[in-house]
């Protein structure tokens, strides 16, 4: 069962109240509802933090993205915490499930924005229909992960469970090698560009996943489900069988939202809402699932993407859409020690560059250098023990999330350069006036002529757009080891 919201201070995580269909049998509603009252309370952040968060994201906002992810390790440890010892399960039916606290389970995706309960069966049920088959359980829905940011691109999370459940159909090596593939080709997908980004994704699906799991009686769909109340939409995949695949229906938009009646049952998701993940769904008749699937064409909310689907999806281009351009993930480029080694020395002469603009700024006015320096504060000294950091830190997953940060603080400092460029411009503006008298006594400076103000700062402007690509690149790198997964070839791929 999966929370909904990106987990962010406006919009929290939270759990609906009404169990889900897939769960019904092993909870008591009453019980469960008082547990979901929990839940959703621990999950709430304080004002306090939001305020933080928004003070840091006027002054650096690597420090805000950092703020918030310590808050949310931390929501996720206290949930965690509460479920595991606190908390007396009393919503559950299992008896032996009550008396060891055991049976719930809290669990979250790397980038903390997507976590789900797990329910586990006590095994005092006395049903010989439950643990269902995988194939009793089709349709499932799975959420990615992350947002589409730079910083969380989406990916899908595949935990023991979920590759237990899948190998009752699908080889566990070839479940691996398809989560692998389909997180490389979504990485590249970004905010603001969904509808470009998300086509190669599709055509990925149809020439490398689906004719793979076709043998196994399986087919995937990217789709997406149900907005929050605050707009929120979760992308994810659509696992269901070969051989009840039907067309969807033709769609609307009714009140913003999208709204698709789906002709075949299996793409009905059989859930009271679509953020919930079928883990332990009771096994019913075949009438009874028919009859079920008719009342949520009515309202199912999203739609199974598709080629021409895709034109409706809603895009929200914020700030970050202008950041894209130069922050984004890109393929694997290789010659990773090569892209280091220049990183390096790119890094190098950033730092030598912002000693000799201060030089600068100090000949004309002190007060230009504390300008510099603290609009915004210490951005443009923060990149290079931030960049050092990352090319020296050890492991390629903990190198890559440290290269995302300094990437962050790299183009924050862009602020401070264009202060500079505005105090040289003043003071060039302010000399070269014929009504101003020069006077006598001349502050020290470097031998330089006063049209030739805007040098170091150009100069800073271009190293930092060049190491914004070259981060782009080490990351990649970093993260994507294995560089077959971008392969257009099916075999080359499944044999890798």
């Amino acid at each position: 069962m999966y929370f909904m919201g990106p987990n962010t201070f406006s919009e929290p995580w939270h759990l609906p109240h009404r169990p889900p269909v897939q769960i019904k049998e092993i909870v008591y509603e009453g019980a469960f509802n008082a547990f979901v009252d929990e839940i959703n309370a621990i999950a709430a952040y304080e004002w306090w933090e939001g305020a933080i968060y928004n003070i840091l994201s006027v002054l650096a906002y690597p420090l805000a993205w950092s703020w918030q992810h310590w808050r949310r390790r931390l929501k996720l440890q206290r949930l965690r915490e509460f479920v595991r010892s606190e908390y007396d399960h009393a919503c559950l039916r299992s008896c032996r499930s009550r008396a060891l606290y055991e049976g719930i389970k809290v669990a979250a995706t790397s980038d903390l924005m997507l976590a789900y309960v797990d329910f586990f069966l006590g095994g005092d049920e006395k049903r010989t229909d439950l643990p269902p088959r995988l194939h009793q359980r089709l349709p499932i829905s799975l959420p990615f992960g992350g947002d589409g940011s730079y910083m969380a691109p989406f990916s899908l999370h595949s935990d023991n469970i979920l590759t237990s459940l899948m190998s009752q159909s699908v080889p566990p090596t070839t479940w691996y090698r398809l989560v692998a593939g389909l997180n490389a080709q979504l990485r590249l997908v970004r905010r603001g560009w969904i509808r470009v980004t998300f086509r190669p994704v599709l055509r990925w699906l149809e020439t490398h996943a689906n004719p793979a799991l076709r043998s196994h009686g399986i087919r995937v769909d990217l789709a997406w489900f149900q907005a929050t109340a605050c707009g929120y939409f979760q992308y994810g995949l659509l696992v269901h069988a070969v051989e009840e695949e039907n067309d969807s229906a033709p769609f609307g938009n009714l009140g913003g939202a999208i709204q698709t009646e789906q002709h075949s049952r299996l793409k009905s998701t059989y859930r009271e809402n679509a953020s919930s993940h079928l883990r332990e769904e009771s096994h019913l008749n075949r009438a009874h699932r028919t009859r079920e699937s008719l009342m949520r064409r009515k309202r199912t909310y999203g739609i199974i993407i598709d080629s021409n689907s895709l034109q409706v999806v809603e895009e929200r281009r914020e700030i970050s859409y202008l950041l894209s351009f130069m922050l984004h993930n890109t393929k694997p480029v290789g010659h990773q020690d090569l892209v280091g080694l220049v990183i390096s020395m790119l890094l190098l002469g950033d730092f030598s560059l912002v000693l000799l603009t201060l030089l600068q700024l100090y000949s004309y006015s002190l007060g230009d250098v504390f300008l510099v320096l603290f609009v915004l504060p210490l951005g443009v000294l923060l990149p290079f023990p931030a960049g050092i950091n990352a090319l020296f830190s050890h492991g390629p997953r903990r190198s890559a999330g440290l290269a995302r940060v300094y990437a962050l603080w790299n183009i924050t400092s862009l602020i401070n350069v264009v202060v500079a460029f505005l105090c040289g411009y003043v003071h060039y503006s302010t000399r070269s006036s014929p009504s101003r008298k020069q006077p006598n006594f001349q502050p020290w400076n470097i031998s330089m002529d006063e049209s030739e103000w805007w040098i170091f700062p150009a100069g800073l402007v271009l190293c930092k757009l060049l190491q914004s690509r070259l981060i782009n690149w080490h990351v990649a790198n970093q993260e994507i080891q294995d560089r077959s997964l971008y392969s257009n070839d099916f075999e080359l791929f499944w044999r890798s």
